[in-house]
């Protein structure tokens, strides 16, 4: 494990700005050195995929547990072109420009501040630093935070929310990104327009998800026997990503103003996944209780005004399903009124693998290097 640092404060000599790392004397693009720490799960795997093609990235190192310079093939073999290997720990071959953590939580925590002491921006797709308070921690992950004074530096990394704070990691001392949960990603950008606009009376998340949203590790609960021709509900009472939907909701809520009692359905969400018999995908459906009569019309342009201008977040006008999402970064969103019921149906569909977790990753890096933000995303969904 890489020794623990202090953070940089005033006394310390200031790292160079991430606007001017990796920029090319000759003209040329520009190249920012670039690690992944777990590389050898599904979501490392993603990032090796999308950051080998990434034209202002050079991987130059890839860690994973007790590898000693094994060859990707061995590991990742759809990722034998790109004739990297993995090893123990990073290179020793000069500093980083940013470093993906994908890691157990509260494995992170102690990597990601010595990183970020040198001036490496910290991407990590675990949960250490999603939660901006610390006494969340021993209630939903069991542990507690070890640094929350990082807690309040760690930008959350949903672009389409906190865009404005990630590109203001650009310049800033300290860069450390705590991408969200791959359930959090769907539900979130499915209800932002309700809770902006004080329309959450009750809310129920039905969600779904694929069996690579639990990982690569051995568990007899994932194995084909099991989960072929089956569906399980799990998580039930009390699933973890409850806790960043709720964190989130209320920040969009408080960031328009609005008082907490004008959305009293995201004070406690009613959040129940299920595991589904396919690889990759979530679904998220959302029903809510509106706290006023509002018409279809009016979702309609609450919706295309919200996500007008996003690269990734496509509002259609059927239901989606998850294939239509397949190996892209790319979030289908849904909402329709219920004229029977007065109920709102939103429902958010993304690759779990990609806008889930390594893309959306990706996204923030992006922004935080002053990047294009589309830069290294810009592949079409996979069909059939």
């Amino acid at each position: 494990m890489t020794a623990v640092q202090p953070i940089p404060t005033s006394h310390a000599a200031a790292p160079m700005p991430r606007s001017e790392r990796g920029i090319d004397a000759a003209g040329g693009p520009r190249r920012l050195r670039v690690g992944i720490i777990g590389a050898t799960g599904y979501v490392g795997g993603e990032l090796v995929r999308l950051l080998a093609r990434h034209p202002n990235v050079e991987l130059v190192g890839l860690v994973g547990r007790d590898r000693d310079h094994d060859p990707i093939v061995g590991i990742h073999p759809h990722l034998a072109t790109t004739d990297l290997t993995v090893h123990a720990r990073l290179p020793e071959t000069g500093p980083l420009d940013a470093v993906f953590m994908a890691m157990p939580h509260g494995a992170g925590v102690e990597i990601a501040e010595a990183m970020a002491a040198t001036g490496t921006a910290v991407i990590d797709l675990g949960p250490d630093f999603r939660l901006r308070d610390p006494a969340d921690y021993p209630r939903w992950y069991g542990f507690e935070h070890p640094r929350p004074d990082l807690l309040e530096v760690a930008v959350y990394g949903l672009p389409e929310l906190h865009r404005v704070e990630l590109q203001a990691l650009v310049d800033a001392p300290v860069a450390i990104v705590g991408s969200p949960g791959c359930y959090p990603t769907a539900t979130l950008l499915a209800l932002a327009p309700l809770a902006r606009a004080g329309l959450i009376g009750d809310l129920v998340v039905d969600a779904k998800s694929g069996v690579s949203g639990a990982g690569r590790e051995l568990k007899p609960g994932f194995l084909f026997g099991e989960v072929n021709e089956s569906v399980t509900a799990y998580g039930v009472g009390g699933h973890r990503h409850v806790a960043e939907i709720e964190q989130e909701l209320a920040w969009i809520a408080g960031r328009e103003g609005l008082d907490p009692s004008a959305n009293p359905g995201i004070v406690a969400v009613d959040f129940l996944p299920h595991l589904i018999p396919m690889t990759r995908g979530i679904l998220a459906a959302c029903h809510v209780r509106p706290t006023r009569p509002i018409t279809g019309a009016e979702l309609d342009e609450l919706y295309a005004v919200a996500y007008a201008d996003e690269p990734f977040v496509t509002i259609v006008a059927t239901p989606p399903a998850t294939r239509h999402t397949t190996g892209s970064n790319e979030v289908r969103i849904h909402v329709s009124l219920d004229q029977r019921t007065g109920r709102i149906l939103a429902i958010g569909v993304e690759d779990n693998l990609v806008k889930g977790a390594a893309g959306q990753a990706i996204q923030s890096f992006n922004l935080v290097h002053g990047l294009p933000e589309t830069a290294g995303l810009e592949q079409l969904p996979l069909a059939p």
